[in-house]
């Protein structure tokens, strides 16, 4: 799997040679490194099956530290690498229409993925946090040049709210090598360090807010849904797709592994909380409501969608909070699930739709009669707006089941609570889906006459390919998701019971 992060950066490297009057040539070297790099995760995942944990490089970097450059996979990891290779493949392929300095843009989108497989490979603190900031440089490039409402705002904003958080997870694993007194930064050994419980008491929210913020999480979210909208599609569904599972796995993997015991509770209570669990469990639970009622008043289709993610990671978190296996492994599968979904979403509004209408406002979508004149669109909309909902059949359903469950477990009230949310998604999603695609509002003698006037252009393969390739993934995993939790049940014991191994 390791070869994975190697041919992205060599791939985004021949991009950026790439002459820039042949743009055809980027797009296909583009597609090729994309798919060699899904080629590599599906046939790492596969090897995995019945291993704990594979060490594919362990070398000294900086030796006076401690640190190595140490690729490792667990079942959590191989999974996320699986959906990274899965949201390059369709990242490129509705890319494929991008005419301005289109070697740049996939340079940095390689690059981009490149970064995110070694976060997910990583198994020293450094080397993880390294990657995790080499992926902030190109997202920013990737909204600040291809982007389109307030694209440098959006970018701004993202790239900001990405380095307060870095930083903030910088102080606490620095803290942690300090005060482990250790000569190693692995996660596993760390994780065995025998931190000091008021260590880990000050430390866990400090490094959870960190990573918390680049997942979403409630009330640091606001550059998640302008950062979406401004986001060219394949960035949005990057943004969206893997970047926010950056976050959410940096909870996971460092927050949770490495301060288990800054989750005991407090010893009192504030207002009804009486450990940091209860803190950011109901912070996850507000997300979830909170992100559903902003997508159900939104105007523009893309915030719908924004909004949306921020609500679906907040079920993410909320798993993450459970500290039992059946939510724990819902989180992980939400992941997953979600970065299909946002995906397929995204794609649909921000490619398909928006560079054929030029708009986003559902007001005037509305009298444009999509389903008639984009049957494709619509009923692509359809299939994905259903598996947002959580219906049966598809991935939302069983990875939302399993947090619910979880969250059940822990506290009744959170599932009562986040229940809310589930219904209001319901509602955003069919509203929007009803005036976007299939609006009864007939069409005046002056809308008919442009629509005669005007036909949208064709749908094209890459986007007939993109969208078959996430409607499967989400109809595999939602129809068999023993494929994925064999692999993310070990590795989640694992890490309940101590750490890494």
């Amino acid at each position: 799997m390791a070869w994975t992060i190697y041919i992205s950066f060599a791939g985004a490297l021949l991009a950026a040679l790439c002459p820039k009057d042949k743009p055809v040539l980027a797009r296909w070297l583009a597609l090729a490194v994309a798919v060699t790099g899904l080629a590599i995760a599906v046939a790492g995942y596969a090897a995995g099956f019945g291993q704990a944990r594979q060490v594919f490089v362990d070398a000294p970097w900086i030796p006076a530290m401690g640190i190595h450059y140490l690729l490792v996979a667990d079942g959590i990891s191989r999974v996320l690498v699986l959906l990274t290779g899965i949201a390059a493949v369709a990242g490129v392929l509705f890319s494929w229409n991008i005419e301005l300095r289109t070697n740049q843009f996939f340079a940095f989108f390689l690059a981009l993925i490149g970064g995110v497989y070694g976060v997910f490979l990583s198994g020293d603190v450094f080397l993880l946090f390294f990657f995790y900031e080499i992926a902030i440089v190109p997202k920013y490039f990737l909204i600040a040049i291809w982007g389109s409402t307030r694209r440098e705002y959006g970018a701004m904003k993202l790239a900001l709210y990405s380095f307060v958080g870095s930083a903030m997870v910088l102080i606490g694993v620095l803290a942690a090598y300090t005060t482990a007194g250790s000569h190693s930064t692995a996660l596993a050994d760390l994780a065995h360090a025998g931190l000091p419980v008021s260590f880990q008491m000050w430390c866990f929210p400090l490094v959870f807010i960190g990573f918390g913020i680049l997942a979403g999480m409630w009330p640091f979210h606001t550059w998640a849904p302008t950062g979406h909208v401004a986001a060219p599609t394949a960035a949005s569904m990057v943004l969206a797709g893997v970047i926010m599972k950056l976050g959410a796995y940096g909870c996971l993997r460092v927050g949770i592994g490495l301060f288990p015991h800054g989750l005991d509770p407090w010893g009192f209570t504030i207002l009804g909380l009486a450990s940091w669990r209860d803190v950011f469990a109901w912070l996850a639970v507000i997300g979830i409501v909170y992100g559903a009622l902003v997508a159900l008043a939104q105007t523009d289709f893309k915030f719908v969608i924004g909004y949306s993610s921020v609500s679906h990671m907040g079920f993410v978190l909320l798993g993450l909070m459970t500290l039992n296996q059946i939510g724990m492994d819902g989180a992980v599968l939400q992941m997953f699930s979600h970065g299909i979904i946002a995906g397929l979403l995204f794609a649909i509004v921000g490619r398909v739709v928006y560079e054929r209408t030029h708009t986003r406002q559902l007001a005037e979508l509305e009298a444009m009669h999509l389903s008639r004149r984009l049957p494709f669109a619509a009923w692509a909309f359809v299939v994905a707006g259903i598996a947002s909902m959580g219906l049966p059949g598809f991935s939302g359903f069983v990875a939302e089941l399993q947090v619910m469950v979880g969250s059940w477990r822990a506290n009744p009230w959170w599932t009562a609570a986040s229940g809310i949310g589930i219904i209001v998604g319901v509602a955003y999603i069919w509203r929007a889906l009803q005036k976007a695609f299939f609006s009864d509002a007939l069409p005046t003698a002056h809308e008919l006459e442009a629509e005669q006037a005007h036909t949208f252009a064709a749908i094209t393969w890459p986007e007939i390919a993109g969208v078959t390739l996430l409607v499967t993934c989400t109809l595999i995993v939602g129809l068999y998701p023993r494929v994925l939790l064999a692999q993310i049940e070990p590795a989640v014991k694992a890490l309940l019971a101590g750490g890494m191994q």
